[in-house]
C-alpha cells in the first residue's frame, strides 16, 4: 500500500497532549498517511495509558507501526511481577486498567527492529558498530521470539534482562546473557567502544566529558546500507542528522518537544504543546 506521507516519530513517553497536537500538526490522515514509532511510548508523560491505547489503536488498522523502547520493556516486565514500578513512571493506571493484559499482550508483540523504507532501519537506541544492520535484524528476531513466546519462557526470560554492567560480546555469547546483551544495545545503547562494549551512566549531551574510549555509538565510522533512526537519547534533542544516522528523541518529556521525520523528503515537523515536567 502506498501512503500520501509517513512519519517517523521519536520517544512519546505517554506525553499525551503533546502527541495528539503533533498528529494535528502533521494533518495526519489514517486512511492515507502511516506512523512509525521509535520505542518507549509510555513511562514518565501525563498519559501512558491513553498513549499507550492510541498507538495499539491505529496500529491495528494498519496507520501506525512500533518498535519496543527500554520503557516498552520495562512495562512488560512490570506487569509480569519481573521488575517493581518506578517512582519517577507514571504508568500505575495501565496496571489498574480493564484492558491491561489486552495492552500487554500487543505491546508484547511488537518487533525490536523494523524497515519503514528501502532507505531506512528503525530501532530505539541504535545498532552498535561491530553489528552489521543484517546482522542486528536477525539479533532483533531472536529476542522478539523470547518476548513472543509463551507466558512461562516470557516470566524466564525478563528477570534475565536486568544488569548493572554491560556483557561482553563474542561469538561464544548464548542464552539469556546473550538475550540481555540484545536487548542493551537495541534499548540502552548510548556510548560504547569500537568493540560494541557498553557504558551505562552517561546519559548527557555530546559536548559533556565521556569516559575514555567510549563514543556515541553513531560516531564510529561503519559503512550502512541504511540510515538508522533511533530515539532513547533525549539530551541529543532529536539534532543528530547524519548520513547513516537519525536522532529523533526531541526530549518533550523533559520539557522540549515530539519531533515527527517524514519519510522521502527528510522533513521534520515539531510539537508545539510541551509535556509537563515529569
Amino acid at each position: 500500500m502506498s501512503f500520501r506521507h509517513q512519519y517517523v516519530i521519536g520517544d512519546l513517553q505517554g506525553c499525551y497532549a503533546a502527541y495528539l497536537q503533533l498528529l494535528k500538526t502533521l494533518d495526519f490522515d489514517p486512511t492515507q498517511d502511516k506512523l512509525w514509532f521509535a520505542g518507549d511510548l509510555v513511562a514518565r508523560g501525563e498519559d501512558s495509558l491513553n498513549t499507550l491505547r492510541h498507538v495499539k489503536a491505529l496500529c491495528e488498522q494498519g496507520a501506525a507501526a512500533t518498535v519496543l523502547g527500554n520503557h516498552d520493556l520495562n512495562l512488560i516486565a512490570v506487569w509480569r511481577g519481573a521488575a517493581k514500578l518506578k517512582n519517577k513512571d507514571k504508568t500505575a493506571p495501565i496496571f489498574a486498567a480493564d484492558d491491561c493484559d489486552e495492552l500487554l499482550e500487543w505491546l508484547r508483540r511488537q518487533p525490536i527492529l523494523a524497515y519503514p523504507d528501502e532507505h531506512t532501519v528503525l530501532v530505539h537506541a541504535g545498532i552498535p558498530p561491530h553489528w552489521s544492520i543484517e546482522a542486528a535484524a536477525g539479533y532483533a528476531q531472536q529476542l522478539e521470539a523470547q518476548l513472543q513466546s509463551n507466558l512461562n519462557q516470557l516470566d524466564q526470560l525478563l528477570p534475565n534482562l536486568y544488569s548493572k554492567e554491560a556483557d561482553e560480546w563474542h561469538a561464544g555469547i548464548e542464552g539469556f546473557t546473550k538475550m540481555r546483551a540484545i536487548a542493551n544495545y537495541f534499548t540502552r545503547m548510548r556510548l560504547c567502544k569500537q568493540d560494541g562494549l557498553l557504558e551505562f551512566s552517561f546519559s548527557a549531551g555530546l559536548d559533556e566529558a565521556m569516559p575514555t574510549d567510549f563514543l556515541p555509538w553513531f560516531e564510529w565510522q561503519v559503512p550502512r546500507t541504511r540510515k538508522i533512526l533511533f530515539g532513547h537519547w533525549a539530551a541529543l534533542k532529536g539534532e543528530i542528522d547524519l548520513p547513516h544516522a537519525r536522532a529523533l528523541d526531541g526530549g518533550c518529556v523533559w520539557g522540549n518537544y515530539l519531533l515527527a521525520y517524514r519519510l522521502g523528503d527528510g522533513k521534520v515537523i515539531t510539537s508545539s504543546a510541551q509535556c509537563p515536567s515529569p
